[in-house]
């Protein structure tokens, strides 16, 4: 999966703190995973902010939309 490396610059109080972080792990490793947990809190973050936004009659009709449009997607895929 990796194969080049490379280098980042960053103060070495920094790198000491995710050193001890990352553990054992590769910091390809580590360091995909930090990225992977954000990401993950910013979808449940946005989703948690829209079901406050939109009534429960709001978020049914969007999941149906979305419910159809992979239904379609997945048959035109299958052509």
């Amino acid at each position: 999966m990796m194969g080049r490396y490379s280098t980042i610059s960053i103060p070495e109080e920094v790198k000491r703190i995710l050193e001890r972080a990352k553990g054992d792990r590769s910091w390809g490793e580590y360091l995909l995973q930090l990225y992977m947990e954000r990401t993950r809190e910013r979808r449940r973050r946005a989703f948690e902010e829209m079901r406050e936004l939109l009534s429960e009659r709001e978020l049914e009709k969007m999941e149906e939309s979305m419910r159809r449009f992979r239904e379609e997607f997945r048959l035109r895929g299958e052509d």
